[in-house]
């Protein structure tokens, strides 16, 4: 998990979403930072109550 987070958030793949256009009214990189945050976090948690003894 930390590895895909650690290529997710690498400066080439940053990057190549850093534009001027807009998805549903934000820029593309701000959605897609926040989109992989709130899916690390959906997964930290599956995992986590998995998990849990």
């Amino acid at each position: 998990m930390s590895l895909i987070l650690l290529m997710a958030f690498n400066l080439p793949l940053l990057l190549l979403f850093n534009s001027a256009e807009e998805f549903l009214g934000f820029p593309v990189i701000l959605f897609y930072v926040f989109s992989i945050w709130l899916a690390s976090a959906v997964v930290s948690f599956i995992i986590i109550t998995k998990y849990n003894e």
